[in-house]
């Protein structure tokens, strides 16, 4: 058909299955098992439905006080987005107009190439070394701008705080995103840095450690300038993109800060005994500072325990991609969860 000419194509990001059956185990989309801060609920039950008829404070601004509050930076340098993927997204549409090829690694995040593809931004990837880590010197080619993970995903691979900062300082003149999905489960924000870098945006989300992906609430904080700018970019595309309730239900989960700490500390104890367990079990895996594990197997192939594990309805993630196509990336559940995962892997691998 003569219309299909004209058709933007791009190949688009796959998520992981959303099953929802009785008694299953969901370890694939790296949700948090724990529920949000009780004040959340509270809040909820609570909710005035008439407000609802109106539209919602377009700046969202409760919410960025309150997280320019918690994070200690002014309003101004604070941009909320429905979900870290608009806020990415966004910034992609942005910042990266410059014609020169974006750098972000070959293995991460599997939304870069296909915001790229949807923005017409040419990019690159830089391979990651055998032991999953970033080479800074990879990112001191010519560039239209750089993002990656930290920690990155899905290895679960922290880069020190020291090559975080090597790669903003060799990219002065381009804008460096370091998304930070999964910085609360034991990384270092890079945050501590943007007193020194005006192009360095820090992007993070509500949807893993805060335990709100059914709400969508992602933001970034940068230099006043580059928020301004984005918010230009987002006021010139949608000026309502956050609901009534995501802002008021985000506020109270920031203000929990005690039981935000809690569920974190618990996610990150379960994750070290069953890396432990995994161990003794034949698995080898980076050491990850997520709230997953990127898994190997010394003998069995990743698809055919994948496949086991699916059809005991226990739900993982797995890409058959290169480099990855022999890793499994298994979400850190409840320990009634984990434990159910490492009693039927014990009999599965017993049987080889």
């Amino acid at each position: 058909m003569k219309w299909e000419e004209n058709v933007r194509r791009v190949v688009p990001y796959v998520a992981g299955e959303q099953p929802n059956r009785p008694g299953m185990i969901k370890l694939n989309t790296n949700e948090c098992p724990y529920p949000p801060a009780p004040g959340v609920a509270r809040l909820a039950a609570g909710l005035d439905c008439d407000a609802l008829r109106l539209y919602p404070d377009s700046s969202a601004a409760p919410l960025v006080e309150a997280l320019a509050a918690y994070y200690h930076v002014k309003p101004e340098q604070v941009f909320v987005g429905v979900g870290s993927d608009d806020v990415l997204s966004m910034a992609f549409l942005t910042f990266f107009n410059s014609g020169k090829p974006i750098l972000f690694p070959d293995v991460t995040y599997s939304f870069y190439d296909v915001w790229a593809d949807l923005y017409r931004i040419p990019y690159r990837v830089c391979a990651l070394d055998e032991n999953w880590h970033i080479r800074p010197e990879d990112y001191r080619q010519p560039n239209g701008g750089v993002i990656f993970p930290n920690p990155n995903a899905p290895t679960g691979v922290l880069e020190g705080l020291e090559t975080v900062e090597e790669i903003i300082r060799q990219n002065r003149d381009v804008v460096v995103i370091v998304d930070e999905a999964y910085v609360d489960f034991g990384g270092e924000s890079a945050l501590k840095l943007l007193e020194k870098y005006d192009n360095l945006l820090v992007v993070q989300t509500f949807s893993k450690s805060r335990a709100m992906a059914g709400l969508r609430i992602g933001f970034c904080i940068g230099n006043e300038k580059l928020i301004k700018y984005l918010s230009d970019v987002k006021f010139s595309f949608n000026s309502y993109t956050m609901n009534l309730p995501a802002q008021r239900l985000g506020v109270e989960a920031v203000r929990d800060d005690g039981y935000f700490k809690a569920t974190t500390a618990k996610i990150i104890a379960t994750r070290e005994r069953v890396k432990e367990e995994m161990r003794k079990l034949g698995f080898s895996f980076p050491d990850s500072k997520a709230n997953f594990l990127f898994v190997t197997h010394a003998s069995i192939p990743a698809g055919e325990i994948f496949q086991a594990l699916r059809q005991a309805d226990i739900y993982v993630r797995y890409w058959d991609r290169p480099r990855i196509s022999n890793s499994l990336r298994i979400t850190v559940g409840t320990d009634g969860e984990m434990d159910a995962l490492l009693a039927f892997l014990r009999d599965y691998v017993d049987k080889f």
